[in-house]
């Protein structure tokens, strides 16, 4: 008996000291956070471009790190700015409040990151440079490694899109960096600093050389060359700031985002988004390979995400017999307000704008006009179910008991922010998208709950980053609290992701 007591007990101490040998050690962090967002890159590019990715570019990440093969965008509309806050505050627009690139806030019409308070640096060009996030309504990964380390973590942003960079360094960033389209220079604001580094103005010198860029047009964004810049100016950044060589871990957020463009352009098919990928690809090995000299192999995490899909050209679609078309919403609008008028009485327009698949009505002016926002609501309801190709059209206030099936109804809830998202969004049936006067007949577009839209690539690497896959459904929201949790900090303030497990 006294034997037995003995192995009984021996056996608690092993298993409870083996439960202690498998907690990480809270000590223990990379040097470096990478984040890569890829604008519009669908998941299935991984594996249709995959024979012809280099060993060191996409692949290193597919074949030595970690896939999550059904990751999932949790929330509509499905659109850059809120992709990007999303990835980095593991939140939604419910919480996070950036509910598009230009939305409404109290029938205000706001750009996301546009903010007069702050003044541009490295140009005179405003319209460019007037930018922070101020809109931003949560902490995002990198507020918290500054919070974790009393501040002394560096947190960089660069991309060609000022919403790409700004969003995902978030409130307490060192600097964001973005690309003045008129002159050329990668530019930031007065939020972060009150002039360029000395290394952001030396690359800049060196960009005025570059004859690739210099012969571009008006839309560089189209140009494969603005990848290019992106990773010369993120490895400038490695190198200026010595990033991942201090005593805290550091992170840069880099967002490519000429691959968003191209596709707006033409279309998820064809040589020009091909090349597009292609040359991303050596982007990336160029990328990696400043990292392993200039951080070290195994000292530094990455994650490769995108912002949100895209859908195939409804023509090319509808070319191969499969279900497609176009959107109109400008035209449909132009109908909406003539039937209002003629069920209403009403002389003055109702609607502000049509955002992302989301009716903003004007209250103010509904009010003035002696209607309330029930009687505009219902017509506008009852006219939208009338219209074609529309499968659900949802008052936002009664969402959640709408009768659409839940997988619809929850992205809606999570997409929805009081102040910000307007008061009606509609779904329109798969393989349709919104079209209009700034649409491409050969390119795309994007923004609701479909696989083409949401079904995004997830991929880690590096430090303590198992190589192996997994096909359970995961979401953009859990990419924070997985972060967070191998840095031992906390999740961001207004966190609703779960941390994923490497298995």
């Amino acid at each position: 008996m006294k034997k037995l007591f003995v192995v009984t007990i021996l056996s608690l101490v092993t298993l409870v000291a083996m439960a202690g040998h498998d907690r990480p050690d809270f000590g223990q962090r990379p040097k470096l956070v990478v984040g890569i967002v890829v604008d519009q890159m669908r998941w299935d590019y991984l594996s249709r471009y995959y024979d012809k990715f280099s060993a060191d570019g996409f692949r290193r990440l597919i074949d030595r790190g970690y896939s999550f093969d059904n990751c999932l965008i949790d929330y509509v509309p499905t659109v850059t700015a809120i992709g990007h806050t999303s990835v980095y505050t593991g939140t939604t627009p419910a919480f996070h409040g950036i509910c598009g690139n230009t939305f409404f806030i109290d029938g205000r019409k706001v750009y996301c990151c546009s903010d007069s308070t702050v003044s541009p640096v490295g140009t005179d060009n405003r319209s460019d440079g007037c930018m922070s996030p101020v809109n931003l309504l949560a902490t995002t990964i990198g507020d918290q490694l500054r919070l974790h380390t009393d501040f002394r973590s560096k947190v960089i942003g660069v991309s060609y899109k000022d919403r790409a960079a700004i969003l995902p360094a978030g409130h307490s960033a060192n600097a964001a960096y973005w690309l003045d389209r008129k002159n050329r220079q990668f530019i930031s604001s007065t939020y972060y600093m009150k002039e360029l580094p000395q290394w952001a103005k030396d690359y800049n010198r060196q960009l005025l050389k570059n004859p690739v860029f210099k012969q571009l047009g008006k839309d560089i964004g189209l140009s494969s060359e603005t990848g290019h810049i992106t990773t010369d100016m993120a490895i400038a950044a490695i190198e200026g700031e010595q990033l991942g060589q201090g005593s805290e871990t550091d992170m840069l957020c880099v967002s490519y985002s000429q691959t968003d463009v191209i596709g707006h352009k033409w279309g998820t098919r064809g040589e020009h988004t091909d090349d597009a990928y292609l040359q991303l690809d050596k982007d990336l090995e160029r990328l990696f390979g400043t990292l392993d000299s200039k951080v070290g192999q195994g000292n530094y995490v990455v994650f490769l995400t995108a912002d949100h899909g895209a859908a195939h050209n409804s023509e090319f679609m509808k070319a191969h017999r499969l279900h497609a078309g176009r959107w109109q919403s400008a035209d449909l609008l132009k109908d909406l307000e003539r039937h209002v008028a003629s069920k209403l009485g009403n002389q003055k327009r109702v609607v502000l704008g049509i955002y992302d698949y989301r009716f903003y009505l004007d209250h103010t002016a509904i009010a003035a006009q002696g209607l309330t926002l029930k009687q505009v609501k219902d017509v506008v309801i009852d006219y939208l179910r009338q219209a074609p190709h529309i499968s659900f059209v949802v008052d936002y206030e009664q969402a959640a008991t709408a009768p659409i099936p839940p997988v619809v109804r929850d992205r809606i809830l999570m997409g929805y922010h009081f102040h910000r998202s307007g008061d009606i969004i509609v779904c329109v049936e798969p393989g349709y998208y919104e079209f209009g006067s700034w649409s491409s007949p050969v390119g795309t577009t994007h923004g609701e709950w479909n696989p083409y839209d949401a079904h995004i690539p997830l991929l880690f690497y590096g430090w303590q980053i198992p190589h192996g896959a997994a096909s359970c459904e995961v979401h953009i929201t859990d990419i924070a609290p997985t972060i967070c949790s191998l840095l031992h900090i906390q999740q961001p303030n207004g966190c609703v992701g779960k941390s994923l497990q490497f298995k």
